[in-house]
């Protein structure tokens, strides 16, 4: 069954590895292979790739800690029938984080669950990043489709100066554009009203959250600076202001 035209996968993908704070993590049991699944807190890296904070002391830890092959399913979280939503397994490697990758991992982890400030620290607890190999897809009837990482990671190559800036961003955002949060959610996605914070940005879009809510605000063209994001953040803005 080919996919119909109209349907996107690189977006829907890459929309869930945004938007998605929940996950089914599976891992090979050490000694025996046999499979294991956990249910996980994630995030997400600059490039869309999925975060993990994880304890030595869980099994699935020390599974990897073995062999750190591993698959991770997201879902929307729809209402009724689950199956009626889109979601995603992703395949990879689970490798921890070290040194400046460390710094990284931490903040965009944190602005997703800020609950986890209280354990962060704890010196059994480590950051993983999941590297996809593939993930595959299944968003409806006609609408499955394997991809490999290039048609659903963001390219990073050229947007270091973005990156550089993107935490004080976030706190900008936060701290003085509440309105223009709310503004993006409803008038540009379609949301209720809430008090909508920022938890991140890419070269692509940015990434809102309100309580277990999350949405991603998918920019019209990619930003590779500070000075360009700020431009398309007051585009969208005077955007949404225009919108009834």
């Amino acid at each position: 069954m080919q996919p119909t035209a109209d349907f996107d996968p690189s977006g829907v993908t890459r929309s869930l590895l945004r938007r998605s704070r929940q996950g089914a993590l599976a891992t090979l049991m050490a000694g025996s292979g046999d499979p294991y699944c956990s249910l996980i807190n994630v995030a997400s890296h600059y490039d869309a790739s999925p975060v993990l904070l994880i304890s030595r002391l869980a099994l699935h830890t020390k599974n990897i800690l073995a062999d750190n092959r591993v698959s991770l399913m997201l879902d929307e979280r729809v209402a009724g029938d689950p199956l009626e939503g889109a979601r995603i397994m992703v395949a990879g490697r689970a490798e921890e984080a070290n040194g400046e990758l460390t710094d990284i991992l931490r903040r965009r982890y944190l602005n997703a669950h800020p609950s986890a400030e209280v354990f962060v620290d704890f010196k059994d607890f480590s950051f993983f990043r999941i590297v996809p190999s593939a993930a595959h897809l299944v968003a409806g009837f006609g609408r499955i489709i394997d991809l490999t990482p290039a048609q659903f990671l963001t390219e990073l190559g050229d947007a270091e100066g973005l990156l550089e800036a993107e935490q004080g961003a976030v706190e900008h955002m936060n701290e003085d554009h509440r309105e223009a949060m709310d503004l993006y959610a409803t008038r540009l996605l379609g949301a209720e009203s809430a008090d909508w914070a920022c938890t991140g940005c890419d070269p692509d879009g940015m990434d809102m959250q309100a309580g277990n809510l999350t949405l991603r605000l998918d920019f019209p063209e990619r930003v590779t600076n500070g000075t360009e994001l700020r431009k398309m953040l007051v585009r969208l803005a005077g955007e949404a202001r225009a919108k009834e």
